[in-house]
């Protein structure tokens, strides 16, 4: 008995662990917003969803993370455990981009898309801006077609 309260105390400490952890085996999608390269990973289930870029301490500029849902809704997002400055874009079936937000790390606020979406892709904050790509604009990869 002793035994096995050991190992379930261990395996809720490792979970716990865990948690506290930036995950880094995502699946990986290259797309394109016009002439620029994005290297996403993809966030496609719950669990992925939930912890999304939670405790990075740094994302190179060319990279982002891709958040992939099961049918178009309203999306929001917040930054609870998330420690870089990020923007959101919150894109429809076909790669448009219906708004961009940008996100302050550490908040409760909510940030959504004003339209239904499948797809949301989170970037450096200010990538967007600094690329001329807005609410309108179109991504390219094998997720939109």
């Amino acid at each position: 008995m002793k035994k096995h309260l050991a190992l379930a105390a261990a395996l809720v400490a490792c979970a716990a662990f865990a948690q506290d952890q930036p995950q880094t085996t995502l699946p990986r999608v290259k797309l394109n917003a016009g002439m620029h390269i994005i290297d996403a990973q993809v966030a496609s289930t719950p669990n992925e969803r939930e912890t999304g870029l939670m405790f990075r301490k740094e994302m190179p500029q060319q990279e982002g993370m891709l958040f992939v849902f099961e049918y178009p809704s309203q999306q929001c997002f917040w930054m609870k455990n998330t420690l870089l400055p990020l923007s959101v874009a919150f894109v429809h079936d076909d790669g448009t981009i219906a708004n961009i937000e940008e996100m302050q790390p550490q908040t409760l606020d909510s940030h959504c898309s004003v339209q239904p979406v499948r797809y949301v892709l989170e970037m450096n904050k200010g990538w967007f801006a600094k690329k001329g790509i807005k609410a309108g604009s179109r991504l390219e990869g094998q997720p939109f077609r």
